[in-house]
């Protein structure tokens, strides 16, 4: 994923933007479950970059959703873990409701 920089987007900034810029790079690795990883991550003391969280993303007709989190490798590099949650009825409701740059709309759970 290539992300524009958007102060106010409370992106996933992991130091200053300075060359060379590759540093920005995030690494999605779907997996069949999180929880193991994220006990596996805890049990050797690992911080999180950001916490699990629920994730849902617009695609035509329905929404397909997503367990993730991410963590920082020992060179800096973001991986984001996802497991797959389906997909489900769209929700047009506008709370949790994030849209970025190119028209990708998220809605995080909140319950």
């Amino acid at each position: 994923m290539l992300e524009q920089y958007d102060p106010t987007e409370g992106q996933w900034m992991t130091g200053a933007l300075q060359a060379p810029f590759g540093r920005g790079i995030n690494f999605q690795i779907t997996v069949d479950v999180v929880e193991p990883i994220l006990q596996r991550l805890a049990d050797v003391e690992w911080p999180l970059f950001r916490p699990s969280t629920d994730v849902w993303y617009r695609a035509d007709a329905v929404e397909v959703g997503q367990r993730e989190f991410l963590v920082q490798d020992p060179d800096g590099y973001l991986v984001r873990l996802v497991e797959s949650l389906g997909e489900r009825s769209k929700n047009l409701g506008a709370e949790g409701c994030r849209v970025n740059r190119i028209g990708i709309t998220s809605i995080t759970e909140t319950s």
